[in-house]
Parts: C-alpha cells; structure tokens; sequence
C-alpha cells in the first residue's frame, strides 16, 4: 500500500513536468502537422485582422510577421473569449495546445477556447 501512495504521489509530481517538457518549440512545429499537441514560444508579433475574413488575430511565433514560423490563430467569433491578446501577448511567453495545422507552407493551431492558450 506504501508503494502505490508513493507512486501516485510521484506521477502526481512528475506529470505536469512531463507534459511541459513534451511540448514543441515553434521550429519543431511543422514536422507535426496533424498532431494535437501543446507549442510554446514568444509572441514576436500580434495582429488582429479585423477587416478580413473570419477577423482573426494572429500571434506569430518564432519571428514576426511575415517571417513567422508558426501562428496561433483566434478567429473573430471566438476572439470576445480572449480580450485583446494582439496587445496583452505581444512579447509575452505563450503555450497553445491544439491540433496543428498547415496554412500556406506554414504550421498553425485555431485557438477557440481560452484553456488552449496560456501565458507563462
């Protein structure tokens, strides 16, 4: 009995690392298209498109805009849930979680809830 409290207290300790440890950096990104998994990076920049199509707001990690090499992207309809991240994320260390993306030769997750997005 000893051992199994010890073994459910040490995963409780060690899981949440794990997790942290497994997620990608935004380099790593496009080599896992179609996976749903957690990406961490600064926000380099941060528009919010508001007279396109869908009026999303990008986050663009790993260089900014148009060098980006992965985009959060919160579309318009779900854009109300988040505030204004184009200002509150700018710079800031993001994790999104979701599933990954191509967009133009480029990897991409759509954030449509706030428990996909968090700020380190």
């Amino acid at each position: 009995m000893y051992f199994h409290k010890a073994f459910t207290c040490t995963a409780l300790i060690i899981w949440p690392l794990a997790a942290y440890a497994a997620s990608l950096n935004p380099e790593e990104a496009a080599s896992h298209v179609g996976e749903n998994t957690t990406v961490c990076g600064l926000v380099a920049s941060a528009t919010y498109a508001s007279q396109a199509m869908a009026a999303p707001t990008f986050l663009d990690l790993g260089g900014a805009y148009p060098n980006q090499v992965f985009s959060v992207v919160i579309l318009g309809s779900d854009r109300m849930k988040f505030g204004a991240p184009e200002v509150s994320l700018r710079q800031k260390q993001v994790c999104v979680t979701g599933e990954i993306f191509l967009f133009q030769g480029k990897p991409e997750i759509i954030v449509r809830d706030t428990e996909q997005l968090s700020n380190r």
